[in-house]
């Protein structure tokens, strides 16, 4: 009999209890905006701000209201403005490139490797051509490049780096957390993220000026004493008058939410990366199949498994792709000529300028992406990964009869 999965690939793990009662005691005393808080009390956002600074070991931290909200307010706090050029990995998802766009600048992409991170050869040849003075760093899907080298690079060429870690949070290079490398780290909490809140997101810093910027950029208005995980007064008695209101808070609901989620993270983390290994496992000796190895230096987070299937046509990856979801596994493939959902790629974005990157082709023309929800067990990994190894393997047996 042929082994299916029945698993739902969408279906998140339900809210914390403690975040449900968090929600209710919202919900009933109804000051759901941030700032709109009793005498003396701290609401949620400014408590999960709190925490979260804590978390990443960032002097600074504001909750806003998405992961692509977060790298736009980072940019126009950092002085990008239109027309400048802002570098980003080939590979990435639209709301990246889509933040550099709604600022009217252009995004420039670089290559990315065989490991899915930025290629660093690639990123000093754009550097030098566009005279970019802005990185908008994507680590997609959660892979690392190696931190100490490209903020090496940058750094010896005036280079601002702006990190987009909504697939890191919780994961680490050499030890320093996600998102502490360059001037500032967004982050993302939709659902199919690390922490859930339907949408949401933070930024976070050590710089004060860059904060406090981010900060009245975010819609505080003059509130910004309500801010605990924020720069001193003074810094914003700076910046206030000609910094721009771009509304995209984080409210006391979705803050309430996350901030028994944010506790659990570490022990989250542990969980993704065991379902990780059992469906690797499965996997890796497959033929014709290609695992994409960690950088060991890394501590990743699991949510989501990327493989290759290297020099397959565009019809015989489409007919492994079918195979595995007529037993119950859904499959993205970031090689198909049309853009499905999130599996837009570079040149799809035609807001940006048209480019060439032909090594990022080669690599997306066979890359397979899937989901890793906590709420699959690991006997449920095991199972995706041997349909996943049989329909691989019906694949390179196909090829080899003709």
């Amino acid at each position: 009999m042929t082994e299916r999965f029945t698993g739902s690939f969408t279906q998140q793990e339900a809210i914390p209890q403690a975040g449900i009662e968090a929600a209710m005691a919202v919900l009933q005393h109804g000051r759901l905006h941030r700032y709109n808080v009793a005498e003396g009390e701290l609401g949620e956002t400014a408590l999960l701000e709190q925490e979260f600074a804590a978390l990443t070991g960032a002097k600074y931290a504001v909750a806003v209201a998405s992961g692509g909200y977060a790298m736009g307010c980072a940019m126009r706090a950092a002085g990008v403005k239109a027309g400048d050029k802002v570098l980003s990995n080939g590979f990435t998802l639209a709301p990246v490139p889509g933040a550099i766009a709604s600022l009217g600048a252009e995004p420039v992409f670089v290559e990315v490797t065989d490991a899915l991170t930025i290629d660093l050869n690639h990123l000093q040849t754009q550097i030098a051509a566009r005279q970019a003075k802005t990185l908008l760093l994507s680590h997609m899907r959660g892979h690392l490049v190696d931190m100490d080298a490209l903020m090496e690079i940058c750094d010896a060429a005036g280079v601002r780096v702006i990190e987009d870690c909504a697939h890191t949070m919780g994961a680490e290079w050499r030890g320093t957390p996600s998102g502490r490398h360059g001037i500032i780290g967004c982050y993302s909490c939709q659902t199919y993220k690390h922490v859930n809140s339907g949408e949401g997101g933070f930024l976070v810093s050590d710089d004060a000026d860059l904060m406090a910027r981010a900060i009245v950029l975010s819609g505080s208005y003059m509130l910004y004493e309500r801010h605990k995980a924020a720069p001193a007064p003074e810094v914003f008695e700076r910046v206030k008058y000609d910094t721009p209101n771009i509304s995209g808070r984080m409210d006391n609901l979705r803050a309430a939410i996350l901030r028994p989620q944010l506790a659990q993270l570490d022990a989250q983390v542990e969980k993704w990366n065991a379902r990780y290994k059992a469906l690797e496992d499965g996997i890796r000796n497959c033929p014709g199949l290609h695992i994409i190895e960690r950088a060991p230096e890394g501590r990743f987070v699991g949510s989501s498994i990327q493989f290759l299937l290297p020099g397959y046509t565009p019809q015989q990856i489409e007919s492994f792709v079918a195979g595995c979801a007529g037993r119950g596994v859904e499959l993205k493939w970031f090689g198909a000529a049309e853009p499905k959902a999130f599996t837009s790629r570079y040149d799809s974005w035609r807001y940006a300028q048209k480019q060439s990157l032909p090594e990022t082709d080669r690599i997306l023309a066979g890359l397979i992406d899937m989901r890793l929800p906590l709420t699959f067990t690991l006997d449920d990994c095991s199972t995706i990964g041997r349909i996943i190894s049989d329909e691989a393997l019906k694949l390179s047996h196909s090829v080899a009869a003709n």
